[in-house]
């Protein structure tokens, strides 16, 4: 297995995940500012020339999501899913949408508007509606993880490494300031070793 990524990006999701799983798996960084994500090769792996993309033989993938979701039910052995057709099965859906649906959005509205974006172009109402939006999640989250370790009770899951790695993104930017059933998540997230792998480098 080969993953495209580059640091501080949405690959450290699929990264973790393979860092949990334990196989073996090549790490692929690419440079954006050499354009290295833009060549002619890797436009053909990832159409939009964006990480993360995994390519695992014939199958080539892009979309943390959907790469976390093929991740997990490739070793089914790791308990990073659980089984089809199950209750939990179906609470795990929900809260893998849900990161990409629901809580990234807030989170890189604020990201955009405070930090990416050049000073002119940032909007001070965007930012606030994204904390308004992000304060609404936070109160789901919290109530989802009352009296639990992770998102599916004692099993740690792929949609753990979703919704945690995009708390992590938010807690670094201070959104996570009096949420503490999120803020002890996050951190008993960041102290698993495969997390922490995943973050060298």
């Amino acid at each position: 297995m080969k993953l495209y990524h580059r640091p501080q990006s949405r690959s450290v999701r699929p990264r973790w995940l393979l860092e949990e799983i334990g196989a073996p798996y090549q790490l692929i960084s690419l440079d954006h500012a050499k354009g290295e994500d833009k060549t002619p090769a890797y436009l053909k792996i990832h159409p939009h020339g964006a990480v993360p993309a995994l390519v695992d033989g014939d199958v080539v993938l892009f979309e943390s999501a959907a790469i976390c979701a093929y991740l997990a039910d490739k070793f089914p052995d790791k308990h990073l899913a659980p089984p089809i057709g199950t209750p939990a099965r179906g609470l795990y859906y929900q809260w893998m949408f849900y990161a990409m649906a629901t809580l990234e959005p807030p989170v890189l509205q604020i990201f955009m508007n405070t930090i990416m974006l050049p000073e002119a172009e940032r909007s001070a109402a965007a930012a606030e509606q994204g904390r308004k939006a992000f304060v609404d999640v936070a109160r789901v989250l919290s109530q989802a993880l009352m009296g639990k370790p992770y998102l599916l009770g004692e099993q740690f899951s792929a949609a753990d490494v979703m919704i945690g790695s995009t708390l992590g993104w938010g807690q670094f930017m201070g959104l996570l300031e009096g949420q503490p059933e999120l803020s002890a998540y996050v951190q008993r997230l960041s102290a698993r070793p495969a997390f922490q792998r995943a973050q060298a480098g």
